[in-house]
């Protein structure tokens, strides 16, 4: 049930009621906070909904921007803006204005309609951009005092994870895949000790001829080396593409 009920002109004051609306409701929950751009959905009657939320609140904030207490319209008695303020001081709300600093000074109740001269008298809160975490925070703590069963949002500290670490490896399904801080040892492929001659380490049949041996063998990725090695041993895939037998 809205507790705090943003009243506001639009064009003089919108974005100072934007900054309420999201800061009160980071601090006291979305339900909380009433403001009509965001809290009445597509199709609402507003009339209606209006009145039922403001009989909901325990407070109405007032935003006033530049020129806000000359605007003609408080002259009328179908606008919005202070129909609301009039209704708020008959259900005995607390009625706070918030003045934005871009006004330059509070209101005048010389410059009001005379059913709202008496808003000039009411203690007012002040919000400037500069000083946008102070002025919030007094905004919030003033409301505090004024409606005692406002709960403030808590967020606790994220448990610590127990049992270890996890952790996963990505983006290849083939090969070798190592993750971690420390190690020692070999990796892959690893040839160690070749005094002479040449390996081979790819796919493919394998042909291998010494000048004293006709041996021959075919295996996929094998090595076969027969008599004495001497001289140069040459491996070649006769299945790599463009490529033909090794010769002798």
């Amino acid at each position: 049930m809205p507790k705090i009920f943003i009243n506001y002109r639009s064009g003089n004051g919108d974005h100072l009621a934007a900054a309420l609306d999201e800061n009160l409701r980071n601090r006291f929950g979305a339900d909380a906070v009433f403001r009509d751009g965001r809290s009445l959905k597509p199709g609402t009657a507003y009339p209606q909904a209006l009145l039922r939320e403001l009989r909901r609140s325990s407070v109405l904030l007032v935003v006033i921007g530049p020129g806000w207490g000359r605007s003609p319209r408080l002259l009328e008695s179908d606008d919005w803006v202070r129909r609301e303020i009039l209704v708020a001081q008959r259900l005995g709300l607390d009625i706070v204005p918030v003045v934005d600093a871009a006004a330059g000074r509070f209101l005048d109740n010389s410059e009001l309609p005379e059913e709202l001269a008496w808003l000039a008298r009411h203690q007012a809160l002040s919000y400037a951009p500069y000083t946008s975490v102070r002025d919030l925070t007094v905004i919030g703590d003033t409301l505090l005092d004024l409606v005692p069963d406002l709960v403030e949002l808590t967020t606790p500290p994220a448990p610590a994870e127990k049992g270890g670490t996890n952790n996963s490896v990505s983006g290849g399904n083939s090969g070798t895949l190592v993750q971690g801080r420390d190690f020692s040892g070999d990796i892959g492929t690893v040839i160690k000790g070749n005094s002479g001659g040449q390996f081979h380490t790819g796919k493919g049949d394998q042909h291998v001829h010494h000048h004293n041996d006709s041996t021959q063998f075919s295996v996929d990725g094998g090595t076969f080396v027969a008599g004495s090695n001497n001289r140069a041993v040459n491996h070649r895939s006769e299945n790599e593409p463009g490529e033909g037998r090794c010769p002798r």
